[in-house]
């Protein structure tokens, strides 16, 4: 399934059933639950986890919508960022780090 249409689903599921669509912190602090409930479900080894997961998603895809952002387009211009960054291990910690300086590409560092 697409971004746009995720977005666009879940969008008007929130609406049909009456559930916020416009209290953004609410929102944020909803989304913040649910990734406890998916950390919890993971750590405990417990079968629904996928089903938390999605939850995860369910809001975050919701949030993007109530705030405007293409979430599918802001997906793919992050990951070319990530493609063109550079990172170095820390032999102390094993660690990777990202070099900090200039980005030939002109992203943001």
């Amino acid at each position: 399934m697409e971004f746009a249409t995720a977005q666009q689903r879940v969008w008007d599921n929130k609406v049909a059933k009456g559930f916020n669509v416009t209290d953004v912190p609410l929102e944020f602090c909803l989304l913040q639950g649910e990734v406890a409930e998916a950390f919890d479900a993971w750590r405990r080894k417990e079968p629904h986890l996928g089903e938390e997961l999605a939850d995860v998603a369910l809001y975050l895809l919701s949030l993007a919508r109530m705030t405007g952002v293409d979430l599918g387009a802001e997906v793919e211009r992050k990951l070319a960022i990530n493609a063109r960054r550079r990172y170095e291990r820390d032999e102390r910690t094993g660690t990777l780090n990202r070099v900090v300086g200039e980005d030939p590409s002109g992203c943001e560092r």
